[in-house]
């Protein structure tokens, strides 16, 4: 099932959150077997007991010093946190208008309108950050289902966002200085910005359990036979007229979104956040889902020696060449 159109009328949050109720979180309910805390895992602040390691342990947990000095793998385990506070630092700056079919924008909206609904009737708190050219918006996180409806009809009435260049560390250094305690930040962005990014984010981990989402439309990643076509940067205003018979051109322009990927996916991995990525045809519970299992999978597994896979973007231009 494809994201919500985006000819949804403004202020229709009611409407679109009730849609999405039975398309897609319902869905994700039997997805995930009940499972939430598989996508919104995250350990509690309290040390509750050491026990020793057993195969499928995290070794992120292993408390060194006690096996330092029994001769023997120990973890610690900690209590739950049952209070769990999310954030989404929201990049709506002019590139997220773009979509062949559906914008990004729509994508964005969706995304955080589920995982708002499946944290919150769940008692946990939502809160977000808005950057159009700059952070515009903080909306301190609540727990009730108006607050949802109060976030999505944020996002769903903004004015059409300015040109100018995207500096996405702008927004992540804003988080690192606003979110007062540890919690679970999706930051929601096509990653289309100024460099010096990675800092930020590698220093946002330090705090808190970070996951990105990261948003792209397929012809951002490759160009289709249609003849001569404009093309207009939405970020800058910059026109150029391209001819997409020309197969050279096609070929240039799949090796330069495969560059921007390979420093896009290195730099994500120094900062240490796992990604989502979505793309404006993807079926939302789907992406989520898979999401979920491949944390699963990687909570089973020694964080040294874990092999990042490739990305949808990667595979999918791998498989065209």
């Amino acid at each position: 099932m494809p994201p919500p159109p985006d000819s949804a009328a403004p202020g229709d949050a009611a409407q679109l959150l009730h849609q999405l109720e039975w398309t897609v979180i319902r869905r994700l309910d039997g997805l995930l077997h009940g499972d939430y805390r598989t996508l919104f895992r995250g350990p509690g602040l309290d040390l509750a007991d050491l026990r020793e390691y057993q195969y499928q342990d995290d070794v992120r947990h292993i408390d060194w010093n006690v096996t330092a000095r029994l001769q023997t793998p120990y973890v610690r385990e900690y209590n739950e946190d049952r209070d769990l506070t999310a954030w989404f630092l929201l990049d709506l700056s002019a590139s997220q208008t773009f979509g062949s079919q559906v914008q990004k924008l729509s994508v964005a909206t969706s995304f955080v309108t589920v995982l708002s609904r499946l944290l919150t009737r769940h008692g946990n708190r939502v809160g977000a950050l808005l950057y159009g050219n700059k952070v515009d918006t903080v909306l301190p996180p609540k727990s009730s289902r108006q607050h949802v409806l109060h976030l999505m009809h944020l996002l769903m009435n903004r004015p059409p966002p300015q040109p100018g260049a995207t500096d996405l560390a702008t927004l992540i250094n804003e988080a690192n200085r606003s979110i007062p305690r540890r919690g679970l930040v999706f930051v929601i962005s096509d990653f289309i910005t100024q460099p010096g990014w990675e800092a930020a984010l590698g220093r946002l981990t330090q705090r808190h359990e970070v996951i990105a989402v990261r948003l792209y439309d397929p012809l951002e990643v490759e160009l289709p036979d249609i003849g001569l076509m404009w093309m207009q940067d939405p970020e800058t205003g910059e026109q150029l007229f391209v001819d997409t018979h020309d197969k050279g051109f096609r070929r240039r322009y799949a090796k330069l979104a495969a560059e921007r990927e390979e420093v896009l996916r290195e730099g994500l991995a120094a900062a240490g956040v796992d990604t989502l990525e979505l793309a404006t045809d993807d079926d939302l519970a789907e992406a989520i889902s898979r999401f979920a299992d491949l944390r699963r999978s990687r909570s089973r597994l020694s964080g040294g020696a874990v092999t990042r896979p490739k990305s949808d973007v990667t595979a999918h231009l791998e498989a065209r060449t």
